[in-house]
């Protein structure tokens, strides 16, 4: 027959194997401390995304200004360059450049952030 005591003792010896062991020291050193600092809040994403970003917004911004502008031009007749659009004493043209810019990259940022929380990324 098996006494309180084993049993109490058997169940410490689970208890110790489930419990976490302790987290690591802190890295010792600048060096070691910054590649800590780049793992844990994920600034080398940060940054490739910040420049990707860029990008992005250039191409697209170039998209607008050399296709679709000058498309729209053509649509709109007597309208060559919409830059140069103005409603009485107001140019408008630059801004509304400046909108349609806008609305098309935020729709291409909505469409990535698509791709990647599709692919499992976030």
């Amino acid at each position: 027959m098996v006494n309180d005591d084993e049993i109490l003792e058997e169940l410490k010896r689970i208890r110790a194997l489930l419990e976490k062991p302790p987290a690591p020291p802190p890295p010792k050193g600048s060096w070691n401390e910054f590649k800590d600092f780049i793992s844990k809040y994920k600034i080398f994403g940060l940054a490739v995304a910040f420049i990707l970003g860029l990008y992005l917004g250039g191409l697209v911004q170039a998209l607008v200004k050399d296709l679709l502008l000058p498309a729209i031009g053509l649509a709109i007749p007597g309208m060559t360059n919409l830059s140069t659009f103005a409603t009485g004493p107001f140019l408008i043209g630059d801004f509304l450049v400046a909108l349609i810019t806008f609305v098309i990259v935020a729709f291409v940022v909505f469409l990535a952030v698509k791709v990647v929380k599709r692919w499992g990324i976030d």
